[in-house]
C-alpha cells in the first residue's frame, strides 16, 4: 500500500495506545487497514476514528435488524457513502466486503453507481448518498445507531483515505475488477463470520462526561463519535483564528460541494488570509471538499513550520472532521458545540458565494 506523504511506523514498534488498537484490529478486522496505520501517528485520533468504525460498522447485531442494522446495510452505507465523497480505495474496499457476504448483485450494483434492487436498501442508499449535501437535500436521520454511526465514520475516513493513501487497494487498479473483488471477498469471507462484541472500542477512549447525541440513544457509536470529534478537532488549534473560521464557515456555505477546480477555488479562498495561515487553511480546505487535491507542495510548505507527520495528520483530521460534523448537525438539529472555537460559533458577515 502507497502513502502519499510519509511512511507510517510498523505496526511492531507501537506502544501504548496505538499498540492496543492495532491488537483490536487483529482481533476484530477481516483485512488490511492502511488508514490507521496512517493514524497512528496521532494515537488519540487513531483509536477514536477505529472505535467509531468498530462500534458502528463492525460490532455484531445484537438484536433484530430493524433495530441494529444488519452487516449488509452497513457495508451498503459506507460503500454509497464512500463513492459520494469520490474515495475510490474504500469503494472497493466495502464493495469487496459486500461480496464476502455473499451480496455479489448487490456489490456489483453499487460499484456501477446503481440503486440496490430493494426497496429498503434502495432507500438506505438514497439517505447515504444525499448525507454528502445535507442541507441542500433536506438530509435528516431516520435511522438506527449503527447505519448512522457508520455514515458518520465513513465522512470521516474517505477523507482521511484521500488524502493521505493512494487511491488502489492493488497494483493497477486489480480490485476495480468486478471478478478481483468477488475472489477476494471468497478469501475475507470466514473472517466476516466472527463475532465482534459491541462496546469494546469504547476501553481506547478517554472519558469527555459529555452526553452522546441524541441519535445514537444508549449505543456505544454515541461515545466513539463524540471522541473522534473531539481528537480530531483540536487539530483546529494548529491554525490561527482566521483560518479555523474560513474553514467552519465554508464547510457550512459550501454544504458538501464538489469544487470543479479545487486548485483555484481553495486559493481563492486563502488569498485574503495573512501569509503564515494560507497553506494550513489551504489543506484543511482540501481536506474537507477535495482531499485527493492536497500535493506535495502543500504538505512540504506546512513541513517548514510543522516538521511532524503527527501535525499533518491532525490538520488532515480537523478539514475532515469539520466536514464530517456540518453532517452530524443535520441529525440533531442543536447539538452542543462546546469543543468549537468560540470565533467558529458565528455566521460569517460577508455573503454566501453564489
Amino acid at each position: 500500500m502507497a502513502y502519499r506523504f510519509f511512511a507510517p511506523p510498523p505496526a511492531r514498534a507501537a506502544t501504548g495506545r496505538a499498540a492496543q488498537v492495532y491488537q483490536q484490529m487483529r482481533d476484530d478486522f477481516p483485512g488490511p487497514a492502511p488508514t490507521f496505520h496512517a493514524l497512528s501517528v496521532a494515537p488519540d485520533i487513531m483509536a477514536a476514528a477505529w472505535a467509531l468504525m468498530r462500534e458502528s460498522l463492525l460490532a455484531s447485531d445484537d438484536g433484530p435488524a430493524s433495530e441494529s442494522g444488519s452487516r449488509v446495510d452497513r457495508e451498503v452505507v459506507a460503500a454509497v457513502v464512500s463513492r459520494a465523497n469520490g474515495c475510490r480505495f474504500c469503494t472497493d474496499a466495502h464493495v469487496t466486503l459486500l461480496h464476502a457476504l455473499g451480496e455479489h448483485e448487490l456489490a456489483e450494483t453499487i460499484a456501477r453507481g446503481g440503486s440496490p434492487p430493494q426497496p429498503g436498501r434502495a432507500e438506505l442508499a438514497r439517505w447515504a448518498a444525499a448525507s454528502r449535501h445535507p442541507r441542500a437535500t433536506g438530509w435528516a436521520g431516520r435511522y438506527d445507531p449503527r447505519l448512522t454511526g457508520t455514515l458518520l465514520a465513513f465522512h470521516f475516513i474517505n477523507r482521511v483515505v484521500s488524502a493521505l493513501l493512494a487511491p488502489d487497494l492493488l497494483p493497477a487498479g486489480l480490485q476495480r475488477s468486478s471478478a478481483v473483488r468477488a475472489a477476494g471477498g471468497r478469501l475475507l469471507a470466514r473472517r466476516l463470520r466472527a463475532p465482534v462484541v459491541p462496546g469494546r472500542g469504547l476501553a481506547l477512549l478517554d472519558d469527555s462526561g459529555e452526553r452522546p447525541p441524541a441519535w445514537a440513544r444508549r449505543d456505544p457509536v454515541g461515545a466513539a463519535w463524540v471522541a473522534l470529534r473531539d481528537a480530531a478537532a483540536r487539530g483546529g488549534d494548529l491554525l490561527g483564528e482566521l483560518a479555523r473560521h474560513t474553514v467552519t464557515a465554508t464547510v457550512r456555505w459550501e454544504d458538501g460541494g464538489h469544487p470543479a477546480d479545487p486548485v483555484a477555488w481553495v486559493g481563492d479562498l486563502v488569498r485574503d488570509l495573512p501569509a503564515g495561515e494560507r497553506v494550513g487553511a489551504r489543506i484543511a480546505l482540501l481536506a474537507a471538499f477535495a482531499p485527493e487535491a492536497i500535493t506535495a507542495g502543500d504538505t512540504g510548505l506546512w513541513r517548514l513550520t510543522h516538521p511532524s507527520d503527527a501535525d499533518l495528520v491532525r490538520l488532515v483530521a480537523y478539514g475532515a472532521v469539520t466536514a464530517t460534523e456540518h453532517v452530524a448537525r443535520a441529525l440533531d438539529p442543536a447539538p452542543a458545540l462546546t469543543h468549537v472555537h468560540d470565533a467558529d460559533r458565528e455566521e460569517p458577515s460577508c455573503a454566501e458565494p453564489s
